[in-house]
């Protein structure tokens, strides 16, 4: 005998057998409560059913990470420009060998809008530059500081005021990445790659 516990029944509106594609399936509607959901993908080949899946993951983790952190940052290379605009400002005021090191982070930087900018076939040195500029303006003055939230429109090849157009990424996504990406990059730096000659061998 199969006996069911009373809290783990729900209820619903209505139950129909629908039909999708070749098969059938059981269509709850108007259930009570925040319980799980399906979510049905249909396409031609099983190439592009794994392509959506995929892109509905992607989705999901951002929903994720963001409802985990409570903060997000524009996006469109905002984050990026703003801070290689920063670091630039910043290693100005050192008077040491770390001011180039600082200049060569700031520069690494500004790899993410440009390639964003080249995967969109979009002029990425004359977008990048606009960027920047932006972000020079909301760094110098108070009265532009609304000018900060600027990123790439890769669809209409502009700069735009990314968060206001809801182009947003997680705060949390965004600073694991930079420190795994620096992380990654001093680590290569420590490597010694000198190969020392045995004098004896010389010669």
């Amino acid at each position: 005998d199969e006996s069911f516990d009373v809290d783990s029944l729900g209820t619903c509106r209505a139950v129909r057998e629908i039909r999708v594609g070749d098969g059938e399936m059981m269509q709850f509607y108007g259930c009570r409560g925040s319980g799980a959901s399906t979510i049905i993908l249909r396409g031609a080949n099983e190439y592009m059913l794994d392509e959506m899946e995929r892109a509905l993951h992607d989705s999901l983790c951002v929903v994720k990470r963001m409802m985990e952190s409570n903060t997000l940052v524009p996006g469109g290379g905002a984050v990026e420009a703003a801070l290689s605009v920063y670091l630039e400002n910043y290693a100005t005021s050192l008077d040491t060998r770390e001011q180039l090191a600082i200049e060569a982070f700031a520069d690494a930087l500004l790899v993410i809008p440009k390639t964003l900018a080249v995967n969109a076939a979009k002029d990425s040195s004359e977008l990048v530059s606009k960027l920047r500029a932006m972000h020079a303006k909301s760094q110098k003055s108070e009265e532009d500081a609304g000018l900060k939230t600027t990123g790439l429109d890769l669809v209409e090849g502009t700069i735009r005021d990314n968060l206001e157009a809801g182009v947003v990424e997680p705060a949390m996504s965004k600073i694991k990445s930079l420190r795994f990406a620096t992380e990654a990059a001093i680590t290569i730096l420590r490597i010694d790659d000198r190969i020392t000659i045995n004098p004896a061998q010389q010669g």
